[in-house]
């Protein structure tokens, strides 16, 4: 893959897009792992599922649009799922984890009833659930760099609210952070990056992504700052092997990328517990 990296632009879009999306996913996933909300990047993949869905009925029904991108569908309903999200919140005041599995199921229904529409699966949809080396375009990855880079610069300006909000809402709230809007902010950049990283990893696999490489940081990091940059780093490893091994494959991304991951969390549950043995030994300090 390295050799073909510079004889393929489509190559070159997955490996770029990929560190991309290797960064901003586990970034914003350490975020979402400590405040317990892991089951809402599966409900806005679903949604951006119809998203999708809802780009392929129109280029088949209606003329003249058959140049437009589907995920910029994709994010249009992401976004809107994570705003509902948030809308759903305040209605069930005393039982908001019930926002996300409203979204969820929401989204799996209207999601089956367009793909039916539109004829049922095709390869653009396959590719769209599981990824694909070759779907990334040049356009895609101009787009993922524009939001990677958004992103990386809002946690940098928000980054102490977000870590309070994390912890403690209500020490944030006293302490006058607004975490009304931090946490809407937050939502939605949680929304792009799904939407965005769907062509490489999948709709179906790309909650994984933000998950899997925080679990296994959690196992080995003594900070929250060291969590973050190992699961920036396992993010990445999992993204690269994934592709390189589903180019030689010739599998889809998402189920390597994933199942990479899940072998990295082995490791370092692994190596927790011989850590721990040995400490308790007094072989290490």
């Amino acid at each position: 893959m390295i050799e073909s990296f510079f004889q393929y632009e489509f190559l070159q879009n997955a490996a770029i897009t990929g560190l991309l999306i290797g960064i901003v996913a586990p970034l914003l996933g350490v975020f979402i792992v400590v405040r317990r909300l892991s089951l809402i990047a599966d409900a806005l993949s679903h949604i951006t599922l119809t998203g999708i869905a809802a780009s392929l009925l129109l280029e088949k029904k209606v003329t003249g649009i058959n140049d437009w991108n589907p995920i910029y569908m994709g994010m249009v309903f992401s976004v809107g799922g994570a705003v509902l999200i948030e809308r759903l919140r305040k209605v069930y005041k005393h039982y908001e984890e019930l926002a996300i599995p409203i979204i969820l199921s929401g989204g799996i229904g209207l999601g089956v009833i367009l793909i039916s529409l539109a004829d049922g699966f095709n390869t653009d949809l396959f590719s769209y659930l599981f990824g694909s080396v070759t779907a990334v375009s040049r356009d895609s990855m101009w787009t993922v760099l524009v939001i990677t880079m958004i992103v990386v610069m809002i946690v940098i300006l928000f980054y102490k609210e977000l870590f309070v909000l994390s912890f403690d809402e209500e020490h944030a709230s006293v302490s006058g952070v607004n975490g009304r809007w931090i946490h809407l902010l937050f939502i939605v950049m949680v929304a792009l990056v799904i939407a965005s990283s769907m062509q490489v990893v999948g709709i179906l696999l790309v909650s994984a992504l933000m998950t899997l490489p925080v679990a296994s940081a959690l196992r080995i990091a003594r900070s929250f700052k060291q969590t973050i940059g190992l699961s920036i780093a396992f993010g990445e490893i999992s993204v690269m092997l994934g592709l390189f091994s589903s180019y030689h494959l010739s599998v889809p991304p998402g189920g390597t990328i994933v199942v990479i991951a899940i072998l990295i969390l082995v490791l370092s549950i692994l190596y927790k517990k011989v850590r721990t043995q040995l400490w308790i030994k007094g072989e290490v300090g």
